[in-house]
């Protein structure tokens, strides 16, 4: 039997509605699980959130208090260690090979491990040994970058500072730091990341911070906790990046000329 055009064409149409119902059946169904699963676990989170800061606020400002003091305590120690050290490095090419190629080998291991290793090594827990541990962990970064800075400068500009009778002290200030600050920059940033992600591992030792928020979570299986801890951490990393390219715009303004 032959069909007729009029009723292929009918045929096409009532198909194609099916097909578009079916999807449009499919597509509320989706929606719905979508909202469904939303309702079950982001709503219940905000509210765990907002109850956590209605009764622990205090809890979690000293938290966060503790984790900046010991971070900022640990990058600012390893500056006043890595750079003269560096800089001292930069003069000796054995002592420059020595020390990058020891310190790269060093920053292979893990920030737990080196946790670990030094209150074995100490037998102490706390405060000062997180923070000792830390400023381990920020002093070979500043201490390469600061190397390769002063090996990697140009000799004109120090050659033109000595034609026109700068003391090696004036060069040094008014010449050589200059040209070296960038990569010195760099270092102090990578390494004020490292410690402040690091530092929530000093709970483990009692050196208190944010990780203990974190590891309370994951002992209690409360995931509000983690996202609390978790986020604080990155956002206080972020911060501290920000801040540091702000400083360092401020002290490297001819930077900004290029």
């Amino acid at each position: 039997m032959q069909l007729s055009h009029r009723n292929v064409k009918g045929a096409t149409f009532m198909l194609l509605r099916m097909l578009s119902c079916g999807v449009l059946a499919t597509n509320q169904n989706a929606t719905t699980k979508l909202t469904q699963s939303y309702c079950a676990t982001i709503v219940p989170m905000i509210e765990a959130l907002i109850a956590y800061f209605q009764g622990n606020t205090p809890d979690f400002l000293l938290a966060l208090w503790q984790h900046v003091l010991i971070a900022v305590a640990a990058v600012i120690t390893a500056i006043a260690l890595g750079f003269p050290l560096g800089v001292l490095a930069s003069r000796n090419a054995t002592a420059r090979t020595i020390v990058t190629g020891t310190l790269s080998t060093l920053r292979v291991i893990p920030s737990l491990a080196l946790l670990f290793l030094i209150v074995v090594l100490t037998g102490q827990v706390g405060f000062p040994v997180a923070l000792f541990a830390l400023t381990v962990l920020a002093l070979p970064v500043i201490m390469i970058n600061t190397t390769v800075a002063f090996s990697q400068l140009p000799r004109p500009p120090i050659e033109a500072a000595r034609a026109l009778g700068l003391t090696p002290a004036h060069t040094f200030w008014y010449v050589k730091l200059p040209l070296a600050a960038p990569i010195i920059c760099a270092g102090i940033k990578t390494a004020t990341t490292e410690v402040i992600a690091s530092a929530t591992l000093a709970a483990f030792i009692g050196g208190g911070g944010l990780g203990t928020i974190i590891f309370t979570g994951l002992g209690l299986m409360r995931t509000e906790l983690l996202v609390i801890g978790g986020v604080s951490v990155a956002a206080l990393s972020l911060l501290s990046l920000a801040l540091l390219n702000i400083m360092e715009r401020h002290l490297l303004p001819w930077r900004n000329t290029t």
